[in-house]
């Protein structure tokens, strides 16, 4: 399944839940939807306008929009934002000519008003590559420690793989800095650890 749900939302009724899935062109986000959803990774095509894709987990509906990242696209991703409650954001770690350009547009996302205090769960996508930035650098180069008015979390992935980089607590440099979220070491230490953390930030924000 995508998503352990809290065991709170066991027996509730079916809650239909929007995710925003965004990143540069190239970033692995179809890949990593297509692995979230359990699904064939060996062919993937650029995304040239959406994607939708509905998962039943557990009494929750989750509608994750998968969105291209070409230039001519991103003006239209604000036309998507509206009653979300996660934004989910990939980067391709070893694409370093490209951290400046994928910084400031996330920057431009989080200042928008429909995603105002919406939680954000940034994937450093492709750490499978030796060129791949670590996810603590990532974070420090988007300044993910100012952001204040929100729950943010970031995870170190290969949507290729399916795998995440196993972190010991406590001991990566985002918890050294006391950058995480309310400066506490959270950070997931697989994609299936990081779906576990959106299932909680939504439910918090749905109460």
């Amino acid at each position: 399944g995508l998503l352990s749900v809290i065991q709170k939302l066991k027996g509730s009724p079916e809650q239909e839940l929007r995710i925003v899935l965004l990143g540069l062109d190239n970033a692995g986000k179809t890949t990593l939807l297509k692995r979230l959803a359990s699904e064939e990774v060996s062919t993937i095509t650029p995304t040239q306008g959406f994607n939708i894709k509905s998962v039943h987990s557990h009494g929750l509906k989750l509608n994750v929009w998968d969105i291209g990242g070409q230039r001519s696209i991103r003006p239209y991703w604000k036309k998507y934002l509206g009653s979300t409650d996660l934004l989910i954001y990939v980067i391709d770690s070893a694409d370093q000519k490209r951290f400046e350009e994928t910084g400031q547009e996330l920057a431009e996302l989080t200042e928008d008003e429909s995603l105002t205090g919406v939680p954000l769960l940034v994937f450093a996508n492709k750490q499978d590559l030796v060129t791949a930035a670590p996810a603590a650098e990532i974070a420090e180069g988007l300044s993910l420690h100012t952001y204040r008015d929100r729950e943010w979390q970031i995870q170190a992935c290969s949507a290729l793989s399916g795998e995440g980089v196993q972190v010991e607590m406590g001991a990566c440099g985002l918890c050294r800095a006391g950058m995480g979220p309310k400066g506490l070491c959270s950070h997931p230490s697989s994609l299936q650890d990081g779906m576990n953390w959106i299932s909680s930030q939504i439910m918090n924000r749905k109460k």
